[in-house]
């Protein structure tokens, strides 16, 4: 029970950096730079995506053994889709000026990369309780890449955020973030920033003395070699 629940904790924390399909995998790129121009932007698209992965997850995992081989892809198409219609009409619904902020983004989640690629990769192959766990560390990973991107690009371009004003940046605010141009340049500065954080330093090799008085003689490579 404790090796299962080690499991599946590592199948949600592997999503949030380790393996963050925006900075590390670099997925889903499209909505990434479109959408970031407010922080709430990215949390709702953010959170969407994460529904619709977590929907199309658990259905794909559970009929991984029913749909055919030869009609796997369109079926996965088609249970995306369904997500992506269901979360649509409840944004339009309850939530009106997101869903007009995010637009044809939001439609465009049915050929997200990140939802296709995690039900091909993961949700196929694995049990229900698993691709639940894979989709939601992947959606919190996809939503925080979004939220520190729309942060950055909201403060700096606009001089506000979340709705509350910066007082010093409102006054002279570097356009240029909320621009495209902007857009890259912010996600190069994050992905970087991951990378430096991420980065394990490679392991020293020892340099041999020679094998005359070694304990690791007998099976060492290097005498091997040399003889």
């Amino acid at each position: 029970m404790a090796d299962g629940k080690k499991t599946l904790g590592q199948e949600i924390s592997k999503g949030i950096l380790k393996e963050n399909p925006t900075l590390v995998m670099l997925l889903g790129m499209c909505p990434t730079l479109a959408v970031t121009t407010q922080a709430m932007n990215g949390i709702g698209m953010g959170l969407a995506t994460t529904f619709v992965l977590l929907g199309s997850n658990i259905v794909i995992s559970a009929l991984r053994k029913v749909i055919p081989d030869k009609v796997r892809i369109p079926a996965f198409i088609v249970i995306i889709a369904s997500f992506v219609t269901l979360i649509g009409f409840l944004l339009e619904g309850f939530l009106p000026s997101l869903y007009e902020s995010l637009g044809i983004y939001l439609t465009l989640i049915t050929v997200n990369c990140i939802i296709f690629g995690r039900a091909e990769m993961f949700a196929s192959k694995n049990g229900v309780l698993a691709s639940a766990c894979d989709a939601i560390g992947m959606g919190i990973g996809f939503t925080l890449a979004l939220f520190i991107m729309g942060s950055v690009r909201e403060v700096i371009g606009a001089g506000q955020w979340m709705g509350m004003t910066i007082p010093v940046l409102h006054d002279s605010p570097m356009l240029l973030f909320i621009m495209p141009a902007g857009g890259f340049f912010t996600l190069g500065m994050i992905i970087a920033a991951v990378n430096k954080l991420t980065k394990k330093k490679p392991p020293q090799e020892i340099e041999c003395a020679g094998c005359e008085g070694c304990p690791m003689a007998g099976g060492c490579d290097k005498k091997e070699a040399a003889e």
